[in-house]
Parts: C-alpha cells; structure tokens; sequence
C-alpha cells in the first residue's frame, strides 16, 4: 500500500478517537470544545510510559486512556453543573489551560546519552517505540484500525443498552430525564470519563503515530473540528463521526482540488448543514429508516 495512503488513512483512525470523544459529550447534550486536552494528556502519557519508562505499548495505551478519563471525570465534577453555552466555555478554557501547561512541562531522562522528554513549547521528541521494535506502518494501521472497531463495537453495544437510552434521554431533556428517575449528573459524569478515556486512547496512538509531539498540536482548532464531525456526520449513530472525519481528512485535506480552500470548504459544509440538517448526515431519522431495511417483516397470517 502507498505510504501516503496509509499516513491519510492512519490520520482518520487516530483522529476518529477524538470525534467520537465528542459526540459522546454531544448524546448526553453538551458541547465540549475541550476534548483535545485528554487527546493532549493521553500523547504525553502513552509517550513517556514507553520511551522514558520502558512500558511495552498495550500498557502505555492502556495507560493514556485510564490517565485522560480519570482526568476527564475530574473536570467533569464542577464543570457538568453548567449547562449550553456556559460549559462549552469551560471546556474550551480547560483545554487552553492544558496546553498552557504542557507548554512549561519539563520531564527528561538520559537514555543512551541523549536527553529524552518533554521539554516545553520545544515539544516531546524520540517516542521511538515502532521502530525500536520494528513495527511497520500497516501493522501500525492494524492496531489503529482494531482499536477502532473495538470501540465502535462498544459503542453498537451501548446504543442497544439501558445506558446508552439513558445518555440520549439527558440529551433530549435532562429535566425530564431526572423526573423519570435517572440519576443525571452521575451519567453525566460517566460519558465524561469515557469521552476523555477515548480522546486519551487517540492520543496515545498519535504519539506513536508521529514520533513527536508539541503543545501548539493542541490547538482550539483540534477541539472545533472534533466537535464539528459528529455535527456534520450525525447523532444518530457513532459511524456519524467517522464520516464527519472522512468527509474533512480522507476528502477536503488530501484531494488536491481542495488545498488552500479546505478551511472555507470545510466552514461552508457546517454551516449549511447545521441549517438543513441539525442533527447531521446520519441523524436518527435516516439511521431508523435504514435498520427498518435490515428487518423482515414479519410474516402475514393465515
């Protein structure tokens, strides 16, 4: 396979992680543009455990999404007492502050003679772990692409629980949803964690991806965008996201028709869509029409 295939390809699956981290926050009804800080926590973490610390990769990947959800849940305590316009200001003020952070984080190690670690605004080089153990880039891809479609089946998994009908309650009315029993901040608290343990799982993977990380990578354009694909993609099933990152990396950023337009392109397409058709592509109405073409109708009676 190509190798600029197979980087446009990873690209997708990495940044898929964090697309789904937002949509998540989305279904419960919250908009989070702070979803690149547990992205940002989970590189880090997944960095240092395996060229620091010497960890093998499942655990330093293990590592990053239990460090970011564990973050995550942190946040959320106060922060999911705020609703609409109030919580995606904290959000976005989290993640601003985490980079900050980052920016002044200083942790290295002599490791054969050389410096290794993150070191401030100068990033986080030498997370040399695939090539120190000749992992090539589709067996990369692979474990990318596995990840992935654990978590997806995760996510089919949970739209058929009482969980996941509970999450798409608190998003339709969480006033209501209390009313009927549910204990809503709680829940609230629990898609938090999840969100920020697949951001931080993306991360990790993006660490490893890239070799080299720097706070600037964390930008408030990274936690736009990610919120930006489940719109665009649609709440009405996890794939929705998925698309949202197709349309944006696998299209507008690798065809060369659309470079140096792909901001505007990219701009446009959310806003017409969140014009005729808020709930995006894939919204629940489409994604119930399509399953009702996987069910047999049941057979006519005598």
């Amino acid at each position: 396979m190509d190798d600029y295939l197979v980087g446009v390809l990873s690209n997708i699956g990495i940044v898929s992680f964090i697309a789904l981290s937002a949509w998540l926050l989305l279904l419960t009804g919250e908009i989070s543009f702070g979803q690149q800080a547990f992205f940002a926590i989970g590189a880090y973490a997944a960095g240092i455990a395996t060229a620091l610390w010497g960890w093998p990769l499942g655990a330093a990947l293990g590592w990053s999404a239990a460090i970011a959800g564990g973050a995550a849940v942190l946040v959320g305590v106060p922060t999911l007492r705020l609703h609409g316009l109030y919580f995606a200001i904290a959000t976005l003020g989290f993640a601003e502050m985490v980079r900050l952070l980052f920016e002044q984080f200083h942790y290295r190690v002599m490791i054969d003679g050389e410096l290794v670690g993150p070191n401030g605004s100068d990033g986080f080089r030498g997370i040399r772990y695939i090539f120190e153990n000749d992992v090539g880039s589709l067996q990369f891809l692979a474990l990318i692409y596995l990840l992935l479609a654990a978590a997806l089946a995760g996510f089919m998994l949970l739209e058929r629980s009482r969980l996941g009908v509970a999450f798409r309650m608190i998003g339709e009315d969480d006033t209501l949803a209390a009313l009927n029993g549910l204990a809503v901040a709680r829940l609230k608290i629990l898609a938090a964690g999840l969100a920020g343990a697949l951001a931080g799982l993306g991360g990790g993977l993006y660490a490893h991806l890239t070799t080299y990380v720097e706070p600037r990578v964390f930008d408030v354009m990274l936690g736009v965008h990610s919120l930006a694909y489940g719109l665009i993609g649609g709440l009405g099933t996890a794939l929705g996201p998925l698309l949202g990152v197709v349309i944006d990396i696998g299209l507008l950023e690798s065809v060369r028709a659309f470079a140096g337009y792909r901001m505007i392109v990219f701009g446009g397409l959310v806003a017409v869509l969140l014009i005729v058709r808020p709930r995006g592509l894939l919204d629940e109405a489409l994604v119930h029409r399509i399953g009702r073409l996987f069910v047999r109708a049941p057979p006519a009676g005598p």
